[in-house]
C-alpha cells in the first residue's frame, strides 16, 4: 500500500491482512520498535533526510522477506529507486484522494511531520504512478471499499461483513 500521508493505507492494509490471513506491515510501529520515535519525533531529532531512509529500509526489509503479508509504506519511500525496483516484485495499491481531503485528514494527526499534500504529490506523483499496479480513490472509498476492490482485483472473495457490524 503507498500513497500520501492520511490515505488511510493503515486503515485498508489492515483490513486486507484481516481478510488474507497474513500479517500488517505497518511503518510507524516499525519505526517506534526499530527507532524509539515517531514519524515526526525521527524529523525532528534527526531530520527528514534519516528518517525517509528508514521509512525505505522499512519496506527494503519488509519485501526482502518473501512471507505473505500486506505492507504500508511512508509516502517518501517511492523517492528510493531501491524501493521502487523491489515494489515491481508486489502488487501496490495507489490509495490517493484529493489534497483537501488529505489535508483535512493530516491535521487530526500529530505523529507525522507536517508536509503539504500539493507539495509532496509534486514531488511524489509520478513514482505513485510508475508503481502502482491498482489506484483507489479514497476520497470517494471508505477502507472497507478499498479491501473489498483490492480482493476482487487479486481475484479472492471479499470478507461477508454483514455480522461484524454492531
Amino acid at each position: 500500500m503507498v500513497g500520501l500521508m492520511g490515505s488511510g493505507k493503515t486503515s485498508a492494509g489492515r483490513l486486507i491482512s484481516e481478510a488474507l490471513g497474513v500479517p500488517l506491515s505497518d511503518s510507524d510501529p516499525f519505526l517506534a520498535n526499530r527507532y524509539g520515535g515517531t514519524a515526526a519525533q525521527i524529523a525532528a531529532r534527526e531530520g527528514a533526510d534519516v528518517l525517509h531512509a528508514r521509512e525505505a529500509e522499512h519496506v527494503l526489509v519488509e519485501l526482502a522477506d518473501d512471507a505473505p503479508k500486506v505492507v504500508t509504506a511512508a509516502a517518501s519511500t517511492v523517492e528510493d529507486p531501491r524501493v521502487r525496483a523491489a515494489l515491481r516484485a508486489a502488487f501496490v495499491v495507489w490509495l490517493d484522494a484529493p489534497d483537501e481531503v488529505l489535508a483535512e485528514r493530516m491535521r487530526s494527526d500529530d505523529h507525522r511531520p507536517a508536509f503539504g499534500p500539493a507539495e509532496m504529490r509534486a514531488r511524489r506523483g509520478a513514482y505513485f504512478r510508475e508503481v502502482a499496479d491498482m489506484t483507489c480513490d479514497v476520497g470517494v472509498m471508505s477502507p472497507e471499499e478499498v479491501a473489498e476492490a483490492v480482493l476482487r482485483e487479486i481475484r479472492l472473495p471479499a470478507p461477508d461483513r454483514q455480522g461484524s457490524q454492531g
